[in-house]
Protein backbone atom coordinates (compact mmCIF):
# COMPACT_ATOMS: atom_id res chain seq x y z
CA UNK A 1 0.00 0.00 0.00
CA UNK A 2 2.80 2.42 0.90
CA UNK A 3 6.28 2.84 -0.45
CA UNK A 4 8.90 5.08 1.16
CA UNK A 5 12.08 6.06 -0.67
CA UNK A 6 14.94 7.76 1.17
CA UNK A 7 17.65 9.87 -0.40
CA UNK A 8 20.26 12.43 0.57
CA UNK A 9 22.74 10.26 2.44
CA UNK A 10 26.45 10.50 1.86
CA UNK A 11 29.85 10.97 3.44
CA UNK A 12 30.76 14.10 5.39
CA UNK A 13 33.34 15.21 7.91
CA UNK A 14 32.60 15.90 11.56
CA UNK A 15 30.68 19.13 11.95
CA UNK A 16 29.13 18.89 8.51
CA UNK A 17 25.49 18.74 7.51
CA UNK A 18 23.21 16.54 5.46
CA UNK A 19 19.53 16.72 4.58
CA UNK A 20 17.72 13.43 4.17
CA UNK A 21 14.50 13.17 2.19
CA UNK A 22 11.80 10.52 2.22
CA UNK A 23 9.33 10.46 -0.65
CA UNK A 24 6.06 8.72 0.16
CA UNK A 25 3.90 6.90 -2.37
CA UNK A 26 0.42 5.72 -1.51
CA UNK A 27 -1.98 6.70 1.24
CA UNK A 28 -0.57 7.79 4.58
CA UNK A 29 -2.93 9.11 7.21
CA UNK A 30 -2.05 12.49 8.65
CA UNK A 31 -3.04 11.12 12.07
CA UNK A 32 -0.13 8.66 12.06
CA UNK A 33 3.44 9.34 13.09
CA UNK A 34 6.26 9.54 10.60
CA UNK A 35 9.78 9.04 11.79
CA UNK A 36 13.45 8.53 11.13
CA UNK A 37 15.40 5.61 12.56
CA UNK A 38 19.00 4.57 12.22
CA UNK A 39 21.01 1.40 12.58
CA UNK A 40 24.78 1.11 12.77
CA UNK A 41 26.61 -2.18 12.13
CA UNK A 42 26.27 -4.47 15.12
CA UNK A 43 23.79 -2.15 16.83
CA UNK A 44 20.03 -2.16 17.36
CA UNK A 45 17.79 0.06 15.28
CA UNK A 46 17.01 3.21 17.23
CA UNK A 47 14.52 6.02 16.86
CA UNK A 48 16.00 9.38 15.89
CA UNK A 49 13.08 11.75 15.33
CA UNK A 50 9.33 11.64 14.78
CA UNK A 51 6.63 14.07 13.75
CA UNK A 52 2.85 14.11 14.11
CA UNK A 53 0.35 15.61 11.69
CA UNK A 54 0.00 18.72 13.83
CA UNK A 55 3.74 19.34 13.56
CA UNK A 56 4.68 18.28 17.09
CA UNK A 57 8.00 16.45 17.19
CA UNK A 58 10.03 14.07 19.30
CA UNK A 59 13.79 13.53 19.26
CA UNK A 60 16.27 11.14 20.73
CA UNK A 61 18.42 12.83 23.35
CA UNK A 62 21.53 12.06 21.31
CA UNK A 63 20.39 14.25 18.40
CA UNK A 64 18.30 16.92 20.13
CA UNK A 65 19.43 20.38 19.11
CA UNK A 66 21.31 19.08 16.06
CA UNK A 67 18.64 17.34 13.97
CA UNK A 68 15.31 18.73 12.75
CA UNK A 69 12.46 16.68 11.32
CA UNK A 70 9.90 18.31 9.03
CA UNK A 71 7.36 17.41 6.38
CA UNK A 72 6.01 18.92 3.19
CA UNK A 73 2.50 17.57 2.73
CA UNK A 74 2.13 19.07 -0.75
CA UNK A 75 5.15 17.08 -1.93
CA UNK A 76 4.44 14.01 0.23
CA UNK A 77 7.97 14.24 1.53
CA UNK A 78 9.56 13.89 4.96
CA UNK A 79 12.90 15.52 5.77
CA UNK A 80 15.63 15.20 8.34
CA UNK A 81 18.06 18.10 8.54
CA UNK A 82 21.22 16.93 10.28
CA UNK A 83 23.70 19.53 11.50
CA UNK A 84 26.89 19.30 13.56
CA UNK A 85 27.29 15.68 12.55
CA UNK A 86 29.47 13.39 14.66
CA UNK A 87 31.14 10.07 13.81
CA UNK A 88 28.66 8.34 16.12
CA UNK A 89 25.87 9.46 13.77
CA UNK A 90 27.22 7.05 11.16
CA UNK A 91 24.46 4.58 10.31
CA UNK A 92 21.88 3.50 7.79
CA UNK A 93 18.94 5.87 8.16
CA UNK A 94 15.39 4.66 7.57
CA UNK A 95 12.15 6.53 7.03
CA UNK A 96 8.99 4.99 8.49
CA UNK A 97 5.28 5.68 8.86
CA UNK A 98 3.08 4.55 11.73
CA UNK A 99 -0.01 2.33 11.89
CA UNK A 100 -2.17 4.09 14.47
CA UNK A 101 -2.94 7.50 15.90
CA UNK A 102 0.31 9.20 16.70
CA UNK A 103 1.43 9.40 20.31
CA UNK A 104 4.76 11.14 20.44
CA UNK A 105 5.59 9.49 23.74
CA UNK A 106 5.83 6.19 21.85
CA UNK A 107 6.89 7.52 18.45
CA UNK A 108 10.56 6.56 18.72
CA UNK A 109 9.74 2.87 19.10
CA UNK A 110 10.09 0.64 16.04
CA UNK A 111 6.93 -1.26 17.05
CA UNK A 112 4.80 1.79 16.24
CA UNK A 113 5.64 1.65 12.52
CA UNK A 114 4.50 -0.68 9.78
CA UNK A 115 6.08 0.73 6.61
CA UNK A 116 9.79 1.29 6.12
CA UNK A 117 12.01 2.68 3.41
CA UNK A 118 15.07 0.94 2.03
CA UNK A 119 17.49 3.17 3.91
CA UNK A 120 20.14 5.71 2.99
CA UNK A 121 23.69 5.54 4.31
CA UNK A 122 25.20 8.37 6.34
CA UNK A 123 28.91 8.24 7.08
CA UNK A 124 30.65 10.84 9.24
CA UNK A 125 34.43 10.86 9.45
CA UNK A 126 36.56 12.54 12.10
Amino acid sequence: QVQLVESGGGSVQSGGSLRLSCAAFGYISSTYCMGWFRQAPGKEREGVAAIAGDGNTAYADSVKGRFTISQDNAKNTLYLQMNSLKPEDTAMYYCATGWSYCRLGQALKTSQYNYWGQGTQVTVSS
